[in-house]
């Protein structure tokens, strides 16, 4: 069964892949919940649509906070295969976006969690070298190059980078993720809320001690 379940769920991600993987302007809390319905029913054809709808934007969260190409690729299955495994205990209390976004979240908690036990410092050294073909992501264009910057310009941006994703790095794992979800995927802090399952004014004063903590250590840095 387990087995048949990672077929499915794989088969729905290469479909989705294969097409533009973005949600639809088109799509809506109706379609979801539509969709979601049929899902529960055991309608494969609409779990692999959801799939279609949100792909692209768990793929993008993970790479992002992980880092690794083959890390971003694992949680990204997972979250589909958890999702296609409880879809029928799906109560509509939140949005499917919410829902998926949360079990995507998780996923990437325990592994910066599991990450930063293993060695803290991971970041500063994976960033040593070029860029690798990765998305760009919000340091890269925090630390954007004009054209004609000057090589010692270049080296700087490249070592404040570095520098941030230490900082990064040194958050607790809940701290990161607010952090990320509101600054670089641009949420609401009701929605990141709504996704890490607490309160507004709990994201509120998390977001906070970890800007705190980021300008701190940045400080420290210079």
């Amino acid at each position: 069964m387990e087995q048949l379940d990672k077929t499915r769920v794989r088969g729905a991600m290469a479909f989705s892949v294969a097409g533009n993987g973005l949600v639809p302007a088109s799509s809506s809390a109706l379609d979801d919940t539509i969709l979601v319905r049929r899902a529960k029913q055991g309608d494969t054809a609409a779990f692999e649509e959801l799939v279609r709808n949100y792909d692209r934007s768990v793929l993008r969260l993970a790479m992002h906070l992980t880092d690794s190409t083959e890390e971003a690729q694992d949680i990204y299955h997972q979250t589909f295969l958890d999702a296609y495994r409880n879809i029928r205990r799906f109560r509509f209390e939140c949005s499917f976006y919410t829902w998926i976004y949360r079990i995507a979240t998780n996923l990437c908690c325990d592994y910066l969690r599991r990450k930063q036990v293993r060695d803290r410092y991971a970041y500063s050294e994976r960033y040593s070298g070029e860029n690798d073909g990765r998305e760009e992501t919000v340091l890269d264009r925090a630390c954007e190059q004009r054209p004609g910057a000057s090589p010692e310009r270049a080296a700087l941006n490249e070592e404040l980078k570095k520098q941030i994703l230490l900082a990064l790095n040194e958050l607790s794992a809940t701290e990161r993720m607010v952090f990320e979800l509101r600054h670089y995927e641009g949420l609401k802090l009701q929605t990141v809320a709504s996704i890490l399952s607490t309160t507004e004014n709990t994201i509120k004063n998390t977001l906070f001690r970890a800007t705190r903590k980021l300008r701190l250590r940045l400080a420290e840095m210079r």
